[in-house]
């Protein structure tokens, strides 16, 4: 079969996929159309931007870099969001009678159909707008914008054949659903530099930056244009060059891993790896016997292995570290911001037992008492605080060390203390009093339809309730601090008893309810 045949089959193939795919839900159907006029807009918006950027003196720095951006964007898209894209797994053709050098053409001739090329298209004519000067400039523009969203497009496809049985295993799901994650971080890191960037005299501090990433394909396409304007053709032929191998080598990168797909055998035909017997090991031993250790054990590994847990974990994690640090590293932020990593861990004893997904009923036939309901929620609660407390002191002290306030330690971890005792009491309480199903069908869905009601109840009303119960801790900080005393170590103690005794207290009264109204969690929590 020729490549221009094979080509037009899997142009055909993916539209297909595309109009099957819409045709069975009308949500995809919104969805699709709401992205698509949203990105046209925002791909329309940039290249009139670029193109009023003619002229300008950093013009060919601000396309060098978003040139940059854009491969960058293209190189990961495919390990985020592996399922947005149907064509994007070869695995699928596998099976047929295909050659992997026409196979690897007319792969890349079908990328060419979807929104994503279409706004890199835009942004490759505006960056190349911005910069063409003179007729020459304007022949290698012709060269450089097929070559920018070629490039964009292998690098994308290379990524995805090589990684793909990671893709499509459950780390791969893992590795999606950290993808929020990553863009929530890069954000705040985005956010940063752009301040940082007008207090270092605006764009020209990015010339630098330019200049290296402008020998970088497929960012040197947009170079080889401003080279050309400015009458060095040699280098320009030099950077059209330079992209024009990176294009190859990428085709070579891809076609090579289509025939080790095609060729390799995976897991489905290898025979399964001995299992070894972990239960002697590692943290199991320096447990408690009994349901305390038991509970705790499963607890941890829920949050290492079940892809929605491991994702709210880690979000917890990071950004209750980067949002007080950052603060800090601005100067807009206050020592005291570092209670926020551990208010961001006491979220997740929010709704515990719809965690658990379908599995909490097996957890429900070991509870027919408050007194197990009690030993279930206390080990949840210790789960949590082996991470947190040495978490919460980490936070205030790096956050401690980038302002200089090493004296406020005692305190803020004091009132860190405080605000975990209460979200451990309240979360408790509202896991049994607001419990609902988390959907497993989804990588962005946490809370199943008909449900976002209690889910708002349950976290809205359990963060206030924290911070009224947390008062007397902080009222004790104020008066400290207003009286002048030098006591304000005292927070730390008066803290983590405060915590312990309301942690406590909130445990014992949710067993309880948790007991009497295990039927109707049952229910919630396994609902779809």
């Amino acid at each position: 079969m020729s490549t221009a045949r094979l080509t037009g089959i899997l142009v055909r193939l993916k539209l297909s996929l595309l109009r099957g795919g819409l045709r069975r839900s009308g949500g995809r159907t919104a969805v699709f159309v709401v992205s698509l006029v949203f990105a046209s807009l925002a791909a329309a918006g940039l290249l009139l931007g670029l193109v009023l950027l003619r002229g300008h003196a950093q013009a060919a720095t601000v396309a060098v870099l978003l040139a940059g951006v854009l491969a960058a964007g293209w190189a990961v898209l495919p390990l985020f969001f592996p399922g947005g894209d149907e064509t994007l797994d070869p695995s699928r053709l596998v099976m047929l009678p295909l050659r992997p050098g026409p196979l690897v053409a007319a792969l890349l001739g079908a990328s060419v159909v979807g929104i994503g090329p279409l706004v890199t298209l835009c942004l490759a004519v505006g960056a190349v707008l911005a910069v063409a000067h003179g007729a020459v400039a304007a022949v290698a523009a012709v060269a450089a914008v097929p070559l920018l969203l070629l490039v964009c497009l292998a690098l994308a496809r290379a990524v995805a054949a090589a990684n793909i049985r990671l893709l499509t295993s459950r780390k791969g799901r893992d590795l999606a659903l950290l993808s929020g994650l990553l863009i929530a971080v890069g954000l705040q890191f985005l956010n940063f530099g752009l301040q940082n960037l007008g207090r270092a005299g605006g764009l020209s501090a990015l010339r630098p930056a330019a200049e290296v990433v402008g020998w970088l394909p497929p960012a040197a396409a947009v170079a080889a244009v401003d080279a050309a304007g400015e009458g060095a053709y040699g280098e320009a032929a030099a950077r059209l060059l330079l992209t024009g191998l990176a294009l190859a080598g990428l085709l070579w990168w891809w076609q090579r891993s289509l025939t080790r797909l095609m060729t390799s055998p995976d897991s489905s035909t290898l025979g399964a790896a001995p299992t070894r017997d972990r239960s002697s090991s590692g943290l199991h031993r320096l447990l408690p016997e009994g349901r305390t250790g038991a509970v705790v054990l499963r607890t941890l590994r829920y949050a290492w292995r079940d892809p929605k847990t491991k994702g709210a974990w880690v979000t917890a994690l990071a950004i209750g570290l980067i949002v007080p640090v950052l603060n800090a590293l601005q100067g807009t932020g206050s020592v005291y911001f570092a209670c926020f990593g551990a208010a961001m861990l006491g979220m997740l004893t929010y709704n515990q037992f719809g965690q658990d997904h379908s599995g909490f009923w097996m957890v429900a036939q070991t509870i027919s008492t408050a007194r197990d309901a009690y030993q279930e929620l206390r080990a949840r609660a210790l789960a949590i605080l082996l991470v947190t407390v040495p978490y919460t002191v980490l936070v205030a002290a790096v956050t401690a060390a980038v302002m200089d306030r090493w004296d406020a330690v005692p305190e803020v971890v004091g009132l860190s203390f405080a605000l975990l005792g209460a979200m451990l009491a309240t979360g408790a309480l509202a896991s049994a009093l607001f419990p609902y199903s988390i959907p497993q069908d989804s990588a962005y869905k946490n809370v199943a339809p008909g449900q976002g009601a209690i889910a708002w109840l349950s976290l809205g009303g359990g963060l206030v309730a924290s911070l009224v119960t947390a008062l007397p801790v902080l009222a004790l900080a104020v008066w400290l601090h207003v009286s002048g005393s030098g006591a304000l170590w005292t927070v730390l103690p008066a803290g983590a008893a405060y915590g312990a005794l309301t942690a406590w207290a909130g445990v014992r009264l949710a067993a309880t309810r948790t007991a009497d109204r295990l039927p109707e969690i049952l229910a919630a929590v396994t609902r779809g």
